[in-house]
């Protein structure tokens, strides 16, 4: 007999020349794009349809060879098609169910591609009709919601999520999706809840459920009051904000694991040799070669979550024991093999194993851990635009996270100690860290590593000026904190006075090219500021008096970096160009720490004449610093412990809607036909009662 052969929904033997048959669902597609009704002649027309396997690429493809004057003709049968599948979604035979889900996707994606033609009819109206469009999608968000909620297939729950997916994502601006009207008056809201409140359900659907609800809370969000925004502001339930925590917390570790796998493959590979025989002059093609493809939709998700919900801040400190587990899960396999969506989504077995084994090095974790090591290896590299907007999507979540009181209690509670392996940037003048060697300290000393490598890291031709702001305004933050409460961090602040000397430094050297482009004093002023913050109030949060005597000898090292800048600022500010203002603003600011090194500077050249010294240990110098502090005489600045605090509508807008249209085309590509494929669905449902 003749192998059949299967090709966009033609049947034919591969022996015969006959012309190719067509297997029976398309024939019935065919007819649907007829203009009369296909059920005149075939009553049970509906029936049938919905037992037959979709072909969804047939299907979406007819849609989108019409043009839009063809596809008005059939419109009353496209709307009876919308319809039928809507009343499916009801019936009792899972098939049924399965066929209507898919054919529903194939039908939104399909009539959404014909919108971008200029024959500009209205989707809604083509879908369902503009007459009856309230109650179908009402009835729609009500089959979907029973289905997500229901105890049933875990496989009918991943489908309606995928076309909930495919619903929210078939325009690049969601905002300018006219369905998601109706998706707001029938939320869903609750039914996601339930997927992230319970374990099982949170392991096969949870990312998916996560993207689809950041996605969601984005839905004009500066336009109109969004119903998601409300309700996932209030959520206070434990059980619920630990599921979605655990779900970011996946998905970020994934990200971690795989750079780290690659990360090693690298090392222990031929470039790794390569390396060391010919020096570091290839480490940094080294580095971008270990690139793993950024994940923005789960870190809106996370960013939605701390910035809307203030409950969700607990969650970021909890340990997550299910990560921490070791053991094989005693979980079955799920019934079908998730592909969740997203920028870059996890892999399956991620998903529906238990959790992921922690670092062998870190005895417990939590999702700030996680999120800080993610925020380490993102920020290396900001050329590529996806990790500038994850970086820079990184940075405002730290910002939120300092600028909020209960997470920076925990952030400096001396009870609650880690140790953080962040990742560092390889770089010529320094070597790789010994991970193994690394203090348990609080929290907020690897979120201050983070800023410090950040600073360390990114002087470059191409400068990250905005996210230089954003980094400078997160330590600003936590220093204000320490000094409302007193804390007393043992940090080792040098290295953060180092580094923003040297930021300064890389500021002056090339004041030209930067600024072409850049307003570089705002940047220095708050530089300057945080210096002044140490001055002013270093003695309630410093840990130790020996500790503020260091900041005054690294002024005191530093004293020509800091002289440089005052004649910078000193030379544009008395000239009428368009810098004078800023510039001025930086030489008011710059009083103290000049008075500081007009202070001691001669005390210390009088102390090595009369003792015959040519040049002054540390120690020497610091005995001068000691003697001489009841003579120095030093101006209080206002404001040096206020902040503007984080206001997204007003000056973030533009980027979050960039973002979320970058995340809406990557969900989309992602929900591709393999997704919905049926082979593993009709296996669960092989019979029907």
């Amino acid at each position: 007999m003749a192998q059949v052969e299967k090709r966009g929904g033609l049947l034919r033997k591969s022996s015969a020349s006959k012309k190719p048959l067509k297997e029976k669902v398309v024939l019935m597609y065919d007819e649907i794009f007829m203009t009369e009704d296909p059920s005149k002649c075939s009553p049970r027309f509906w029936e049938e349809l919905f037992l037959m396997k979709v072909n969804l690429e047939y299907l979406e493809g007819k849609l989108e060879s019409l043009d839009g004057e063809e596809l008005m003709k059939i419109k009353d049968n496209i709307n009876c098609l919308f319809q039928h599948c809507i009343q499916a979604l009801g019936e009792e035979h899972p098939i049924r169910v399965v066929n209507a889900l898919q054919t529903l996707c194939a039908l939104i994606r399909g009539v959404h591609q014909k919108n971008k033609s200029t024959s500009g009819f209205d989707i809604i109206n083509m879908l369902m009709g503009f007459d009856k469009a309230e109650l179908c999608m009402k009835n729609l968000m009500e089959s979907l919601d029973s289905l997500l909620c229901a105890e049933g297939s875990e496989s009918l729950k991943s489908l309606c999520l995928k076309l909930l997916l495919c619903l929210v994502t078939v325009t690049d601006n969601i905002s300018q999706n006219t369905i998601l009207e109706y998706v707001m008056i029938n939320s869903i809201f609750e039914a996601i809840l339930q997927i992230l409140s319970h374990p099982p359900s949170r392991r096969e659907h949870g990312y998916d459920a996560v993207v689809l609800l950041a996605l969601l809370v984005n839905y004009r969000k500066y336009e109109s009051v969004n119903p998601y925004i409300v309700k996932l502001s209030i959520v206070d339930d434990e059980a619920t904000l630990n599921g979605m925590g655990l779900v970011i917390a996946q998905a970020l570790s994934e990200y971690n694991r795989q750079y780290k796998d690659k990360e090693e493959e690298h090392q222990s590979g031929f470039f790794s040799a390569l390396t060391n025989m010919v020096g570091s002059m290839f480490i940094a093609d080294a580095h971008e070669k270990i690139s793993v493809q950024t994940n923005e939709a789960i870190l809106l998700a996370l960013y939605e979550a701390v910035h809307l919900n203030r409950n969700f801040i607990t969650v970021l400190a909890q340990s997550h024991p299910e990560i921490g587990m070791v053991t094989t899960p005693v979980n079955p396999a799920p019934t079908t093999p998730v592909t969740p969506l997203g920028t870059t989504p996890p892999s399956s077995d991620v998903i529906s194993s238990v959790e992921l084994p922690l670092d062998a090095d870190v005895q417990t974790s939590n999702l700030l851990i996680t999120f800080l090591k993610y925020s380490s290896i993102v920020m290396q590299d900001t050329k590529d635009e996806h990790r500038l907007h994850s970086g820079k999507l990184c940075l405002i979540i730290l910002t939120c996270i300092a600028e909020d009181q209960y997470a920076n209690a925990f952030l400096h509670d001396d009870n609650m100690n880690f140790r953080v392996n962040l990742h560092r940037m390889p770089m010529r003048h320094r070597k790789k860290a010994a991970d193994k060697n690394l203090p348990c300290r609080p929290l907020v000393c690897a979120v201050l590593d983070l800023m410090v490598e950040f600073i360390v890291t990114h002087m470059m031709k191409e400068f990250p000026m905005d996210l230089y702001v954003r980094c400078i305004q997160v330590v600003h933050k936590l220093l204000c904190y320490q000094k409302k409460c007193r804390v007393r961090l043992h940090y080792t602040w040098r290295e953060l006075w180092s580094a923003l000397i040297n930021l300064l430094k890389f500021l002056m050297s090339n004041e030209t090219v930067l600024l072409a482009k850049h307003n570089i004093f705002t940047l220095a002023l708050m530089i300057v500021n945080l210096f002044n913050m140490f001055i002013t109030y270093g003695d309630t949060f410093l840990p130790t008096p020996s500790s503020y005597d260091e900041l005054y000898y690294e002024i005191i090292r530093m004293h020509q970096s800091f002289d440089n800048l005052y004649s910078m600022v000193l030379r544009l500010s008395t000239n009428a160009g368009q810098w004078k203002e800023a510039a001025s603003k930086v030489t008011h600011a710059l009083v103290n720490i000049r008075a500081i090194i007009n202070h001691f500077n001669p005390k210390i050249e009088s102390y090595a004449a009369v003792n015959h010294i040519s040049q002054l240990s540390e120690e020497q110098v610091l005995e001068v610093v000691r003697a001489n502090y009841d003579t120095l005489t030093l101006k209080l600045q206002d404001g040096l412990d206020q902040y503007e605090r984080y206001s997204e509508q007003h000056k973030e807008a533009a980027f979050f809607k960039e973002l979320v249209r970058s995340i809406s085309t990557n969900v989309r590509r992602n929900l591709a036909f393999h997704t919905l494929s049926q082979e593993v669905l009709l296996k669960e449902f092989s019979t029907i009662s």
